[in-house]
């Protein structure tokens, strides 16, 4: 038999809390608590909640995997699939929120408002930023992991998605984890292949940033590209 939030006095239930207090006065192990359900046979669900969150930090949790997850002890594959959707859905949640008609002009001002969505990466992740013909921002779409390359990242998804937007114009970004922002041969080949696509589909790529720690590289503002 597992323990449940039930068995948790009550005035000590997250459940009874954010109805008491509001959610925004939840610790994060609480809110866990809520997702979670259950603990095991041997641990409550806040004590699972509590290994969780000494395990990976809130940070950390945004880009956690299942196979991660499930090293947790207590932490069954349903149980990681649930919490990994829950965090999935307030991603898109914010992203939506954080979408609304937003005029963006220069490299500087994009950095600043997307740079959050590379945070603690250890891989390399390609997005898309789709405009409208004001320079306000549509949509932000994450297209590829891994590192840029011929193999992986088609032009083909890059369009497709800016087509079923109407979009009018195109930012690409993409993270180095090495922190090293200076573009390699392949980043300039695929980004002149895609300023060439753009100008025949008439959705011009305007610039491509490169994105490290706090720090930021455009190849609009150094003259790489010609959209």
């Amino acid at each position: 038999m597992s323990y449940t939030i039930k068995e948790i006095p009550k005035l000590e239930r997250p459940r009874e809390r954010l109805k008491e207090v509001g959610v925004s006065n939840l610790s994060d192990k609480e809110l866990l608590a809520i997702i979670l359900k259950t603990g095991t046979k041997n641990k409550s669900v806040n004590d699972l909640s509590l290994d969780i969150l000494k395990e990976y930090s809130i940070d950390e949790l945004k880009d956690i995997t299942i196979n991660k997850l499930i090293n947790i002890k207590g932490m069954g594959e349903v149980k990681a699939i649930e919490l990994i959707a829950s965090i999935e859905l307030g991603k898109r949640i914010f992203l939506k929120k954080n979408n609304n008609k937003k005029r963006l002009v220069n490299a500087e001002s994009i950095w600043e408002d997307s740079k959050y969505l590379f945070n603690g990466l250890k891989q390399e992740y390609f997005y898309c930023l789709y405009f409208n013909n004001k320079q306000e921002l549509i949509e932000r779409k994450l297209l590829f992991m891994g590192t840029i390359n011929s193999s992986i990242t088609h032009p083909r998804e890059i369009f497709k998605e800016a087509y079923k937007l109407s979009a009018s114009s195109i930012v690409c970004m993409h993270n180095h984890p090495s922190n090293d922002i200076r573009p390699s041969r392949e980043d300039i080949r695929f980004t002149e292949n895609l300023v060439e696509i753009g100008k025949i589909q008439g959705i011009p790529i305007l610039d491509h940033i490169i994105v490290g720690d706090d720090v930021f590289f455009s190849f609009y503002d150094n003259n790489i590209l010609n959209p």
